[in-house]
């Protein structure tokens, strides 16, 4: 049985907790939170959880395992430090840190402590995203062409990050596994509407190393609620809708090419192919759940960590190549 330790009981923090409960295989000794209020929310839900209003108490409880962060970004870097320092196994949600050099330290920490660090980039461990991910290796797909993704709806806004770090996070992270690569260079440009310090509103271009381009759009300020994905095929349009419950990907076998057969010198001829439309039958588990279900495995040896901290770096490299690049007023960033 695994013994867990949540720091941070907002929105997240609480979930973990419920979930942590839910599993056969753990539970939650602990919680943390320098708010006095969400310790008396999460008391009234689970009146035997013991409370602490500071992280170090909870971390230098003997009976701790490991540690799920759920914090604001800016604290987890010194948090997770500590925790590893006591030899707590770590999952931290993202993003690991706000610094790449920081998330560099962290891994490099963890694996010299023999602690299993573990970031959560929660949808990866949807099964809408991993049918996906299948569809688009199956050689029935043809190559990838592009990838886009639209995140937009009215708040909720974060007041320790802009729509960049909060939102195009999640479709940076569902990018990379998709396309198993990561970007190579990122150009972006930012609104402020809501605020004068932090972008309400992000549109971010990707180059990968085999020719592909993402596209990402994310906004605090559409009144119009989107949280769509779509990659663009040789022979298909795949979508992914988080919103639609019943059809959460659908597959459009249509696509274009190029037919160089035609025997006029310097004649060409575009193909256009037009098929069916499908949604592929998917098991609809709760994602945060599965996420922690591999957590676990992954303390117990049982599996590898699909999203460790070379992967939360390698996000926040992007990232930050973002920012830079907004600041710049859409100049290409190397990554």
């Amino acid at each position: 049985m695994l013994r867990v330790g949540v720091i941070g009981c907002g929105y997240w923090g609480k979930n973990y907790v419920r979930v942590f409960d839910e599993l056969p295989n753990s539970s939650v000794d602990q919680v943390a939170d320098k708010v006095q209020g969400n310790l008396d929310k999460i008391k009234a839900k689970h009146p035997t959880l013991k409370v602490a209003d500071g992280h170090l108490k909870l971390l230098d409880n003997p009976e701790i395992d490991a540690c799920v962060i759920a914090t604001t970004a800016s604290t987890h870097y010194e948090i997770a430090k500590d925790a590893i320092e006591r030899g707590k196994h770590l999952l931290i949600e993202k993003p690991l840190a706000l610094e790449p050099a920081e998330c560099e330290s962290l891994t490099k920490m963890a694996k010299e402590a023999g602690i299993k660090l573990m970031v959560g980039h929660t949808f990866l461990y949807n099964d809408s995203i991993r049918m996906m991910k299948n569809l688009l290796q199956d050689k029935e797909s043809g190559d990838v062409y592009y990838l886009t993704a639209r995140r937009n709806h009215l708040g909720t806004i974060r007041e320790d990050v802009s729509a960049l770090w909060d939102l195009a996070a999640h479709d940076v992270a569902i990018f990379s596994f998709l396309l198993d690569q990561q970007p190579i260079s990122v150009s972006a440009v930012g609104g402020y509407y809501l605020r004068d310090d932090r972008e309400d509103v992000c549109f971010i271009n990707l180059r990968y190393p085999n020719g592909v381009v993402g596209n990402i759009e994310v906004s605090w300020v559409d009144a119009n609620k989107i949280r769509e994905v779509a990659a663009i095929t040789g022979k298909r349009r795949i979508v992914f809708d988080d919103l639609n419950f019943l059809e959460s990907v659908r597959v459009f076998e249509k696509g274009i090419s190029l037919d160089r057969s035609v025997e006029s010198f310097g004649e060409f001829q575009y193909l256009l192919r037009d098929g069916n439309i499908f949604s592929p039958k998917i098991d609809r588990r709760e994602p945060l759940k599965t996420q922690c279900q591999h957590f676990i495995e992954c303390i117990d040896g049982k599996s590898d960590l699909l999203t460790p901290g070379e992967s939360g770096t390698n996000n926040i490299k992007t990232l930050k190549a973002a920012e830079i690049s907004m600041s710049q007023n859409g100049n290409e960033v190397i990554i």
